[in-house]
């Protein structure tokens, strides 16, 4: 580890007081007023963000969304009333009014921050470690697309990614995930500056929290700094030159910083962390940094202007950029057409082409292995759609062949299961997260924010779970990301319960805009991944099985496009006019069908309606979810391995669910099914049972 760093002890300029202190204090009285915040980190963390937004942030308040801007991640949001005063100071779209509005109803200014790019607000954060292996996944965004579309003298993609972490971000295992990685991979542009105040929630870091974090952070393969002193301007400027001269790793500042700093009687302890100072301590406060008690929201002329050259400075560093890209336009015209593209989330025209039309197979083909085939069909033609598995390319089906691997300098060809092209390339297009699924979700919520990219990640369904709260966020953000979760139900088999999955369906389809599609054969497969790839304002989880299932024929049955509904009716009862609905899931489907064949010849009149996503055919209108489940038939058997919970809204009052309510067991997978239930044999008893 480096010595800390220090400087003479100076007084620090009129100037720069002011700018500091305006942070700290427009951040203690919009908590204030509010009566619920977190002033903490804004007292002590204002000078090492003054520095860092004033000295080294490349950035453009009249253009937020400039693609070479540097990126900010505050990891800590608790502290967003920070983010919201240098949005303000260096003039974004964040007007006074909307400070003074802080946690209240219909504000941009909500308790923690939320991605809106139109005035600065790079991610989501709060839920601590989330906004750490963002600007994780940032840095992967912005190293992949330098190597893919720089050129000698035309550096087009050349920014750093900073970020502001607290303890808690340090504790929590989603960012070991992301930094064991971003270590491995060498990120070199990656900077965060460590809030380390020492003092938690509930007490002092002493009580849960003694490790050397500048060593470990070493072992990760980081460049770490000490700074004694978070006063200290001129230290923290120092190390921040020093890190973003080490190219070759990621950087970690501990900065020893005050919890509350100035406040007489809170500072250092734990109330100052997420209690308003009350009106006396506010008092006290400003009395004791020198700054006037009243009015409230004070901002001295001075430290207004001097934030301000943010704009020019701005203006300049993209004009001059813009000036870069024309000449670069001129000299690599469909490199930069592609890449514009790519920024903007459009498909190029064909990108879907090549995806094959699978021909009707009775014994068919997992879903997981058609997706295979379509994401390499998709990937040839889309290059901004790259991905990887949490260690799993063998039994997911996601490499991508011939795209190469995104990995560290020097790193060299590899015996791999997967992905070809081998050797070291940071324009490939693969991504190897190890095992580290949460880690893995919150990158590809940074690959996606930062922009440029379509990232997918892959998994078991089981493992959804460790992934769930970054899942959660990219749906907030409004994120495209795509998830690709095999091995879908008690099919999976002999590795048991532990793997199979049971209520992970129902877990995913609670998260409010995201897309769970459950594919029932090689066609609707491919059409599965076309929806995800045009849907551009949220997540998307694909859902596979393990196991082979029937591919349809469409030439008999309904195409598979209807998954493009949700919900569609695949094969219909004579005449149109089923008295019985089956309807299922996945491989479920299939069973459906089955029993479908069987119950005709005992003239039933049946109807399979395949139902893949539920958000798409809830946002279908009325009368076309009334015309493939009419109100008028209430015999009605859902079908799916998984929880019922959910299905009745589908089933109506006099229907039934034929699900998994208890946890599976190891066994062959046909053994597996044919317990559980899920048997022709078993649906035609149950929908016969069924009142009609």
């Amino acid at each position: 580890m480096n010595p800390a760093i220090s400087t003479p002890r100076t007084a620090a300029s009129t100037l720069d007081d002011l700018c500091v202190n305006t942070l700290r204090f427009l951040s203690v009285d919009a908590v204030q007023k509010a009566d619920s915040g977190h002033p903490g980190l804004p007292l002590g963390a204002a000078p090492m963000a003054y520095v860092l937004w004033t000295r080294f942030l490349s950035h453009n308040p009249a253009n937020p969304s400039w693609l070479n801007r540097d990126r900010f991640v505050l990891s800590a949001g608790h502290g967003s009333m920070l983010l919201y005063s240098l949005l303000h100071m260096t003039g974004y779209d964040m007007p006074l009014e909307q400070i003074k509005q802080f946690r209240q109803w219909g504000s941009l200014t909500p308790g923690h921050p939320e991605r809106d790019l139109t005035r600065g607000i790079e991610t989501t954060t709060g839920p601590l470690g989330q906004g750490f292996a963002n600007g994780v996944g940032m840095a992967m965004a912005e190293t992949h697309l330098a190597a893919r579309y720089n050129r000698p003298g035309f550096d087009i993609v050349d920014h750093f990614t900073y970020g502001i972490v607290s303890d808690g971000d340090l504790m929590e295992g989603v960012a070991s995930e992301a930094a064991s990685l971003a270590g491995h991979l060498q990120l070199g542009k990656l900077i965060y500056l460590y809030d380390d105040n020492q003092v938690t929630l509930s007490a002092g870091t002493d009580l849960t929290f003694s490790e050397d974090c500048a060593r470990r952070f070493e072992a990760y393969g980081w460049h770490t700094q000490s700074v004694d002193d978070g006063n200290d301007l001129a230290a923290i400027g120092q190390a921040l030159d020093n890190a973003r001269a080490d190219t070759r790793r990621p950087s970690l500042i501990l900065v020893r910083t005050h919890l509350g700093y100035g406040s007489p009687n809170r500072q250092d302890t734990y109330k100052a962390h997420g209690s308003p100072l009350g009106e006396e301590e506010v008092r006290l406060t400003k009395q004791n940094l020198g700054w006037p008690t009243e009015p409230a929201f004070y901002i001295p002329e001075p430290a207004q202007v001097h934030f301000r050259r943010a704009l020019e400075q701005g203006g300049h560093a993209e004009s001059e950029w813009n000036t870069r890209f024309r000449a670069y336009t001129q000299a690599f015209p469909t490199l930069a057409e592609e890449l514009l593209n790519a920024t903007r989330g459009e498909l190029p025209a064909g990108w879907d082409q090549d995806i094959p039309n699978f021909p009707a197979d009775v014994k068919g083909i997992a879903t997981r292995v058609a997706s295979g085939k379509v994401m390499n069909a998709i990937a040839q033609r889309l290059p901004s759609f790259m991905g990887g598995s949490a260690d799993l390319d063998p039994s997911t089906f996601t490499a991508l062949s011939g795209l190469g691997d995104f990995e560290a300098p020097g790193a060299s060809a590899r015996d791999r299961q997967g992905s070809e092209g081998g050797g070291w390339s940071r324009a490939g297009r693969n991504l190897h997260f190890g095992v580290r699924e949460h880690g893995m979700g919150a990158i590809l919520n940074g690959l996606a924010a930062h922009g440029g990219t379509v990232p997918f990640g892959a998994t078991f369904l089981i493992f959804s779970d460790y992934m769930r709260p970054a899942i959660r966020l990219a749906a907030l953000m409004h994120l495209q990301v795509i998830y690709v979760f095999t091995h879908d139900s008690l099919a999976l088999g002999e590795d048991g319960s532990t793997h199979q999955p049971i209520e992970q369906l129902a877990n995913l389809r609670a998260v409010p805009n995201l897309n769970v599609i459950r594919p029932a054969d090689a066609n609707e497969t491919a059409v599965a991944w076309r929806v995800a790839l045009e849907t551009r304002d949220r997540p998307t989880a694909l859902i596979l099985t393990r196991q082979n299932v029937p591919t349809f024929d469409r030439a008999q049955f309904a195409p598979a496009d209807g998954l493009r509904r949700g919900g569609y009716i695949l094969a219909d009862a004579p005449g149109g006019k089923p008295t019985l609905i089956l309807i299922a899931t996945g491989s479920e489907v299939a069973l459906a069908m089955a029993a479908r064949e069987r119950l005709l010849a005992q003239n039933i009149a049946v109807r399979v309606v395949s139902l893949p996503c539920w958000t798409l055919f809830d946002a279908e209108p009325q009368a076309y979810r009334d015309a493939v489940l009419p109100p008028s038939v209430g015999a009605r058997l859902a079908i799916e391995a998984g929880v019922p919970q959910g299905w009745h809204r589908y089933v109506g009052e006099r229907g039934e669910v034929l699900g998994v309510e208890r946890f599976g067991a190891s066994a062959p997978s046909d053994v597996l099914l044919r317990e559980y239930g899920f048997t022709t044999d078993n649906v035609c008893a149950r929908a016969l049972a069924l009142p009609r």
